[in-house]
């Protein structure tokens, strides 16, 4: 039987090690910290998880919150600016948020209920060719720590040097839902965008705002703001952000009762969108294989972090089941198994982030055509596909064609995706 020892305990790894068990290879994950304690730390992200994510949720039995009950089904979108445009596009099946501080410990409970090995440890660069010795394949799925840049940046896929926003994210009580219930993107051309996130917490549901602030926009200061200095200022200026740049969500805010809903629900920094390679040699004809955001890291403006760390995972586990040998041939098939995705979400993502004018114009156009404004939304799901339609300016004006015909491009991305992960 395969061993695989597995660095990392986020979605990542434990989507990989919950796939390696239900294939009965032998999974040894190694932690930093017990997961038991999240319950108390501070807030993680604000992901949310897409409908891909939750089938594969499904088949691995560790669906334990109903999207039917606590998802939503539709984007509701705001471009502000001289003529602002709202639309709302819907997706084909509803997504999902729920506090990764609730949802990683009980996937961790799962996995070792189901045979994994868990080890808490504090694992660096220097122990991994002792992890390899042990194991016949090391998955690095953390990338934070020792182990940040532990596999080279590709930098043909890394144009940054440095986060392109700085984020300010809480979860919040006094938000009023959209109707129908879903997610808000709000763009403020100059200064930033909003993510407004319904989102099942410990307190039970309500909504994370993740402003996603430009460096040189006048909210760059909300994500150094201190809260417990003074929560009635921060409120103040969260308020006052919204009322200026993001509208179509500050008229739902119940003023009397918005607040964040701890100390410990905030999050503030940035994030550095990086591809790495995808393994390194360990000696002795060991590997280790790249996971996670040790692999590909992206800015949560279009929400594809955990989504596409999770396909990564199924597309390391069918691989890693498939094969007894797990050498660089083995680590070669991984990466061309699960670059398209994986590059296309970082790619889209990063198209976003550094929006060239036909971006608004697209906006413009999906708030006059339903049709495409739902597919726009439904490809929240499938950045392989989303990238295909939006990479270059050929393709957008091919996908805002009104001639086009749909089922013929809907068949196509079937025949070629019919054997994805997804």
């Amino acid at each position: 039987m395969a061993t695989v020892g597995i660095v990392g305990a986020g979605a990542a790894g434990l989507h990989l090690g919950l796939a390696l068990r239900a294939a009965d290879v032998d999974v040894t994950l190694y932690t930093e910290h017990p997961l038991e304690g999240l319950a108390g730390a501070r807030l993680l992200n604000t992901v949310a998880h897409h409908h891909p994510m939750l089938e594969r949720e499904r088949a691995l039995g560790v669906h334990h919150w109903p999207a039917e009950e606590y998802g939503y089904a539709a984007h509701h979108h705001y471009l502000g600016g001289a003529e602002p445009v709202r639309f709302t596009g819907h997706f084909t099946n509803p997504s999902c948020a729920v506090d990764h501080r609730l949802y990683l410990p009980r996937l961790a409970a799962d996995l070792a209920d189901r045979g994994a090995k868990p080890v808490v440890a504090d694992i660096g660069p220097r122990d991994l060719a002792r992890l390899g010795a042990q194991h016949d394949l090391v998955v690095v799925a953390s990338g934070r720590g020792p182990l940040s840049g532990l596999f080279a940046r590709r930098p043909e896929h890394c144009p940054y040097d440095a986060p392109r926003r700085l984020l300010c994210a809480g979860l919040y009580t006094g938000v009023r839902a959209p109707e129908p219930a879903g997610v808000g993107i709000s763009i403020a051309p100059g200064h930033g965008e909003l993510l407004e996130i319904p989102i099942l917490s410990r307190h039970g549901p309500v909504t994370a705002l993740l402003l996603e602030n430009e460096p040189d926009g006048d909210l760059a200061g909300l994500a150094s703001l201190p809260y417990d200095d003074d929560p009635a200022r921060f409120h103040r200026a969260v308020l006052d952000a919204l009322a200026v740049h993001h509208p179509a969500t500050r008229e739902r805010v119940e003023e009397r009762e918005f607040a964040l809903t701890h100390p410990l629900d905030l999050l503030q920094g940035g994030v550095l969108p990086a591809v790495r390679e995808d393994y390194l040699p360990l000696g002795d004809e060991k590997f280790a294989l790249a996971l996670g955001d040790a692999h590909v890291v992206v800015d949560p403006v279009m929400g594809q972090g955990a989504n596409l760390a999770a396909y990564s995972a199924a597309v390391v586990a069918a691989e890693i089941a498939a094969d007894t040998v797990y050498d660089e041939q083995f680590c070669l098939r991984v990466a061309r198994a699960r670059e398209e995705v994986l590059l296309a979400g970082s790619a889209w993502t990063n198209l976003m982030l550094d929006p060239p004018p036909r971006i608004p114009e697209l906006l413009r156009a999906l708030a006059a055509d339903q049709r495409r404004a739902d597919e726009f939304t439904t490809n929240f799901d499938h950045p392989d596909r989303q990238w295909r339609l939006l990479a270059t300016p050929r393709r957008q004006r091919e996908f805002l064609a009104g001639d086009r015909a749909e089922g013929d491009r809907r068949t196509t991305w079937s025949i070629q995706r019919s054997a994805a992960p997804y």
